[in-house]
Protein backbone atom coordinates (compact mmCIF):
# COMPACT_ATOMS: atom_id res chain seq x y z
CA UNK A 1 0.00 0.00 0.00
CA UNK A 2 2.84 2.39 0.81
CA UNK A 3 4.47 1.56 -2.50
CA UNK A 4 1.17 2.25 -4.23
CA UNK A 5 0.42 5.64 -2.74
CA UNK A 6 3.81 7.04 -1.78
CA UNK A 7 5.79 6.02 -4.85
CA UNK A 8 3.72 4.93 -7.84
CA UNK A 9 0.91 7.47 -7.59
CA UNK A 10 3.31 10.29 -6.78
CA UNK A 11 5.57 9.47 -9.71
CA UNK A 12 2.60 9.06 -12.03
CA UNK A 13 1.51 12.62 -11.22
CA UNK A 14 4.98 14.16 -11.22
CA UNK A 15 5.69 12.79 -14.71
CA UNK A 16 3.99 15.90 -16.07
CA UNK A 17 6.21 18.26 -14.09
CA UNK A 18 8.36 20.43 -16.36
CA UNK A 19 10.99 20.69 -13.61
CA UNK A 20 11.73 17.23 -12.27
CA UNK A 21 10.34 14.56 -14.55
CA UNK A 22 12.82 11.90 -15.67
CA UNK A 23 10.99 11.77 -19.01
CA UNK A 24 10.44 15.50 -19.54
CA UNK A 25 11.70 15.41 -23.13
CA UNK A 26 9.03 12.93 -24.27
CA UNK A 27 5.73 14.00 -25.82
CA UNK A 28 2.69 14.68 -23.68
CA UNK A 29 0.96 11.66 -25.21
CA UNK A 30 3.84 9.37 -24.20
CA UNK A 31 3.82 10.86 -20.70
CA UNK A 32 0.10 10.14 -20.57
CA UNK A 33 0.74 6.48 -21.43
CA UNK A 34 3.46 6.16 -18.78
CA UNK A 35 1.09 7.87 -16.31
CA UNK A 36 -1.57 5.31 -17.20
CA UNK A 37 0.88 2.40 -16.70
CA UNK A 38 2.05 3.72 -13.32
CA UNK A 39 -1.55 4.30 -12.21
CA UNK A 40 -2.46 0.74 -13.24
CA UNK A 41 0.44 -0.51 -11.11
CA UNK A 42 -0.74 1.77 -8.29
CA UNK A 43 -4.28 0.38 -8.42
CA UNK A 44 -2.96 -3.18 -8.59
CA UNK A 45 -0.72 -2.67 -5.55
CA UNK A 46 -3.50 -0.95 -3.62
CA UNK A 47 -6.06 -3.68 -4.31
CA UNK A 48 -3.52 -6.43 -3.63
CA UNK A 49 -2.48 -4.70 -0.39
CA UNK A 50 -6.10 -4.40 0.69
CA UNK A 51 -6.67 -8.09 -0.05
CA UNK A 52 -3.58 -9.11 1.93
CA UNK A 53 -4.59 -6.94 4.89
CA UNK A 54 -8.14 -8.30 4.80
CA UNK A 55 -6.88 -11.90 4.61
CA UNK A 56 -4.37 -11.35 7.43
CA UNK A 57 -7.07 -9.88 9.68
CA UNK A 58 -9.31 -12.84 8.83
CA UNK A 59 -6.54 -15.37 9.64
CA UNK A 60 -5.81 -13.73 12.99
CA UNK A 61 -9.51 -13.26 13.86
CA UNK A 62 -9.04 -9.53 14.26
CA UNK A 63 -11.78 -7.01 13.50
CA UNK A 64 -11.62 -5.20 10.19
CA UNK A 65 -11.44 -1.43 9.67
CA UNK A 66 -11.43 -0.40 13.32
CA UNK A 67 -8.86 2.42 13.12
CA UNK A 68 -9.07 5.80 11.44
CA UNK A 69 -6.44 4.53 9.01
CA UNK A 70 -8.74 1.64 8.06
CA UNK A 71 -11.87 3.81 7.95
CA UNK A 72 -10.24 6.19 5.49
CA UNK A 73 -8.05 3.62 3.73
CA UNK A 74 -10.89 1.45 2.43
CA UNK A 75 -12.80 4.30 0.76
CA UNK A 76 -9.49 5.66 -0.55
CA UNK A 77 -8.74 2.40 -2.36
CA UNK A 78 -12.29 2.44 -3.77
CA UNK A 79 -11.86 6.03 -4.97
CA UNK A 80 -8.51 5.16 -6.59
CA UNK A 81 -10.19 2.35 -8.53
CA UNK A 82 -13.05 4.67 -9.58
CA UNK A 83 -10.68 7.50 -10.53
CA UNK A 84 -8.60 5.17 -12.67
CA UNK A 85 -11.68 3.78 -14.40
CA UNK A 86 -13.07 7.26 -14.95
CA UNK A 87 -9.85 8.16 -16.81
CA UNK A 88 -10.72 5.82 -19.69
CA UNK A 89 -12.37 8.63 -21.74
CA UNK A 90 -9.05 10.49 -21.67
CA UNK A 91 -7.44 7.63 -23.57
CA UNK A 92 -10.51 6.61 -25.57
CA UNK A 93 -12.15 9.98 -26.18
CA UNK A 94 -15.07 8.45 -28.08
CA UNK A 95 -16.39 7.20 -24.70
CA UNK A 96 -17.17 10.79 -23.65
CA UNK A 97 -19.34 12.20 -26.39
CA UNK A 98 -20.27 15.82 -25.79
CA UNK A 99 -17.30 16.51 -23.49
CA UNK A 100 -14.23 18.43 -24.59
CA UNK A 101 -10.89 16.82 -23.90
CA UNK A 102 -9.73 19.96 -22.04
CA UNK A 103 -12.73 19.78 -19.69
CA UNK A 104 -12.18 16.05 -19.09
CA UNK A 105 -8.52 16.70 -18.26
CA UNK A 106 -9.44 19.45 -15.76
CA UNK A 107 -11.99 17.22 -14.03
CA UNK A 108 -9.53 14.33 -13.98
CA UNK A 109 -6.81 16.56 -12.52
CA UNK A 110 -9.11 17.99 -9.83
CA UNK A 111 -10.58 14.63 -8.80
CA UNK A 112 -7.13 13.04 -9.04
CA UNK A 113 -5.75 15.66 -6.66
CA UNK A 114 -8.53 14.91 -4.18
CA UNK A 115 -7.79 11.19 -4.56
CA UNK A 116 -4.09 11.81 -3.99
CA UNK A 117 -4.83 13.85 -0.86
CA UNK A 118 -7.06 11.03 0.44
CA UNK A 119 -4.14 8.66 -0.08
CA UNK A 120 -1.80 11.04 1.71
CA UNK A 121 -4.22 11.34 4.64
CA UNK A 122 -4.44 7.53 4.81
CA UNK A 123 -0.65 7.27 4.86
CA UNK A 124 -0.46 9.88 7.65
CA UNK A 125 -3.09 8.03 9.66
CA UNK A 126 -1.07 4.83 9.17
CA UNK A 127 1.92 6.64 10.67
CA UNK A 128 -0.22 7.30 13.74
CA UNK A 129 -1.04 3.61 14.24
CA UNK A 130 0.04 1.89 17.44
CA UNK A 131 2.38 -0.41 15.50
CA UNK A 132 4.18 2.42 13.69
CA UNK A 133 4.45 4.72 16.71
CA UNK A 134 5.81 1.79 18.70
CA UNK A 135 8.37 0.95 16.03
CA UNK A 136 9.45 4.47 15.00
CA UNK A 137 10.02 7.10 17.68
CA UNK A 138 11.45 10.56 18.06
CA UNK A 139 12.73 12.56 15.12
CA UNK A 140 12.36 9.58 12.78
CA UNK A 141 8.60 9.65 13.22
CA UNK A 142 8.45 13.39 12.46
CA UNK A 143 10.63 12.91 9.39
CA UNK A 144 8.37 10.05 8.26
CA UNK A 145 5.33 12.28 8.66
CA UNK A 146 7.00 15.22 6.94
CA UNK A 147 7.72 13.27 3.73
CA UNK A 148 4.09 12.73 2.61
CA UNK A 149 3.16 16.27 3.66
CA UNK A 150 5.93 17.81 1.56
CA UNK A 151 5.20 15.51 -1.36
CA UNK A 152 1.50 16.41 -1.22
CA UNK A 153 2.46 20.10 -1.24
CA UNK A 154 4.55 19.62 -4.38
CA UNK A 155 1.78 17.66 -6.11
CA UNK A 156 -0.88 20.22 -5.12
CA UNK A 157 1.31 23.02 -6.44
CA UNK A 158 1.92 21.25 -9.74
CA UNK A 159 -1.71 20.33 -10.38
CA UNK A 160 -3.12 23.72 -9.44
CA UNK A 161 -0.54 25.58 -11.53
CA UNK A 162 -1.02 23.32 -14.55
CA UNK A 163 -4.81 23.17 -14.63
CA UNK A 164 -6.26 25.98 -12.54
CA UNK A 165 -4.11 28.65 -14.20
CA UNK A 166 -5.27 27.52 -17.66
CA UNK A 167 -8.88 27.76 -16.56
CA UNK A 168 -8.35 31.37 -15.45
CA UNK A 169 -6.73 32.26 -18.77
CA UNK A 170 -9.62 30.71 -20.72
CA UNK A 171 -12.32 32.48 -18.70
Amino acid sequence: MTLSFSLLMTEAILLFSPHGSPIKKLTHKTKGRVHWILQCLCVSCAVLGLAVIFYNKHLNSKPHFTSWHGFLGLPTVCVVVLQSGAAAPLIYHSLAKGWSLAKLKRYHAASGLITYLLGTASVLLGLCSAWFTGSVVGYSWYLSALCPVLTASVVMNQVTRAYMAKKRLQS
